[in-house]
């Protein structure tokens, strides 16, 4: 998701996308552990988007 897209959203919905965000990066890092990680990419892109939320969400407060 966009940066311009994460700050239209409130601290609610930050949280909440806080919490799916770690939810796919633990379904990463298993897929990692098992051999089955195609795209290893992915699991940078969501440390990285998890890292923006959180910023934001100390920005907001």
């Amino acid at each position: 998701m966009e940066l311009k897209q994460l700050r239209d959203k409130s601290a609610d919905e930050l949280k909440a996308h806080l919490v799916d965000l770690h939810k796919e990066s633990f379904a990463l890092r298993m897929q990692k552990a098992t051999g089955q990680l195609a795209k290893t990419h992915e699991a940078r892109r969501v440390r990285r988007e998890i890292a923006r939320v959180n910023t934001l969400l100390g920005q907001k407060k």
